[in-house]
């Protein structure tokens, strides 16, 4: 099966409504791109799945796409509420399950390694026990001593952002890593989307960056700059100027939607968004190449 293909299309093969979605990335390398194309497509009822929802959840809830969210800490980065999700759900109209940052990699870990839950040690977020009937205790068997559990997470699908792979979907990715290698283990389906496409070859010279094996990659996407107004290690800054005009726009229903109207509907694809960002603000988010030194590998 070719798995290179457009994110149209991998979305449009690979997300249907009602699955659960999980759009990995701890600040970086969020999968922004991936996000508007759902919302292009008009899915619904998805469970939204991640460790920091960040702006792109926010923005999935407001084009009405969810029906769940699951969670670990829920927020703008830097500046406060996620506005659009909060309001949700103390409205009674999204559902939602909450976990420790540790909570949510266990379950992925669990999930990654066919396990139907793993062990924690007791933490002191008891209120989070009290509020979710799925984190529960048992006795170790060894010690006696309590432990907590939480369930395996298998999302339908993970849409990770990389910064190259090939076409098989084998990719490097670099800077903060996040919960893109458990997250693409637990999942059904992996839609990896990258903002280049190199040579088998390049992947193979540096084997210990691969962090996502092809063999678990249903679908491989060129999307350069779709993490955007996060950022790519080595390719872009983050934009903090938007993180900062969010938590403006999602307070007013209306230019929530005035956005989403210029800038998801309005666009065709991450090319046209980007173009449409305009050349200043491009220049902006451009980088200065700083890099590694070479690892020699060596042969004997």
């Amino acid at each position: 099966m070719a798995k290179l293909l457009s994110l149209k299309n991998a979305i449009g093969k690979f997300v249907s409504d009602g699955d659960t979605v999980y759009a990995a990335g701890f600040t970086h390398l969020i999968p922004f791109a991936a996000g508007h194309e759902i919302i292009r497509q008009g899915r619904k009822n998805l469970t939204l799945a991640r460790a920091t929802p960040d702006l792109i959840y926010d923005q999935l809830v407001a084009a009405g796409c969810a029906k769940k969210v699951i969670f670990s800490y829920m927020g703008n980065p830097g500046v406060g509420s996620l506005r659009i999700v909060r309001t949700a759900i103390e409205k009674g109209q999204l559902e939602w399950e909450e976990y420790s940052h540790f909570g949510m990699i266990t379950r992925l870990q669990a999930g990654a390694s066919g396990l139907p839950f793993l062990p924690m040690n007791q933490t002191g977020a008891t209120d989070l026990e009290r509020n979710n009937p799925l984190i529960k205790r048992v006795t170790d068997p060894y010690s006696g001593v309590e432990v907590i559990t939480v369930p395996a997470l298998n999302p339908d699908v993970a849409i990770v952002h990389v910064q190259r792979a090939d076409a098989q979907g084998n990719a490097h990715l670099w800077g903060i890593v996040g919960e893109q290698k458990e997250v693409a283990f637990a999942a059904k389906k992996v839609i990896l989307t990258a903002e280049e496409i190199v040579d088998e070859s390049v992947i193979r010279s540096d084997p210990n960056r691969t962090m996502i094996p092809g063999f678990i990659v249903s679908a491989v996407c060129h999307v350069p700059h779709a993490a955007h107004p996060s950022y790519a290690q080595g390719y872009y800054d983050r934009d903090n100027e938007f993180y900062l005009d969010w938590d403006k726009i999602s307070a007013d229903p209306a230019l929530t939607q005035q956005y989403l109207e210029e800038w998801v509907y309005g666009v065709t694809d991450r090319e046209a968004y980007w173009a449409k960002l305009g050349a200043e603000k491009q220049k902006k988010l451009k980088v200065a190449p700083l890099l590694s030194e070479p690892v020699n590998y060596g042969k004997y």
